[in-house]
């Protein structure tokens, strides 16, 4: 029955479109992000095609408490570790993180 249980969770999973709806602030989830291309460890300059990512989603990051970047066109920032953040129109659907085991 368990094993029932968990094919039906992924099995239902689906993305959502961030123009329908977004995460709740400070909410983890995964991201896809479809030009989304990192440097390899050891060499940098080779880069590998990684569209979906773990990522926080930060509402009004940018503000009167922080001038938003050139490049960004929201004031909703995604938060990743370490050099993995993303403006918020680099990222198109999004959804909730599946429970853990």
């Amino acid at each position: 029955m368990q094993e029932a249980k968990r094919f039906d969770y992924f099995y239902n999973m689906t993305w959502i479109n961030v123009n329908d709806q977004l995460p709740e602030n400070e909410q983890m989830v995964l991201a896809y992000i479809p030009y989304n291309r990192v440097p390899t460890p050891g060499n940098p300059s080779v880069t590998v095609f990684q569209p979906v990512k773990i990522v926080t989603f930060n509402e009004n990051f940018y503000g009167p408490h922080k001038p938003r970047h050139k490049r960004s066109e929201s004031d909703h920032f995604w938060s990743g570790n370490g050099l993995c953040n993303h403006f918020f129109q680099e990222v198109t659907h999004w959804m909730p993180l599946p429970e853990k085991p």
